[in-house]
């Protein structure tokens, strides 16, 4: 009996003594830098108006937000009609979205 309480304490202590330190992961704030946010801007205009059959010089780019995987580009027609440009964390374009 005193066995398998020295063997249930030794097991206890074992288990509370061991520490996990589990590192903090944090979201990459990384932007991308004026020459590529522009050539994803170029992007999401051709792909917008060959969308929309209008010239990529009338439509509207109105927002930029990065996400932890990717970047939203949001813009308008000049009939007024909103979308959203997806890319992926490198900057290649994934699709147009109709909002």
């Amino acid at each position: 009996m005193m066995k398998r309480f020295a063997l249930i304490l030794v097991l206890l202590l074992a288990g509370c003594s061991a520490s996990q330190d589990i590192p903090v992961q944090k979201a990459q704030k990384a932007k991308p830098g004026p020459l590529h946010s522009l050539e994803m801007e170029q992007l999401c205009r051709q792909n917008a108006a060959h969308r929309y059959n209008t010239g990529a010089q009338q439509i509207d780019v109105t927002g930029f937000e990065q996400f932890q995987g990717s970047y939203e580009m949001r813009g308008v027609t000049p009939r007024r009609e909103a979308f959203v440009c997806a890319f992926d964390s490198e900057g290649q374009f994934l699709h147009l979205s109709m909002r």
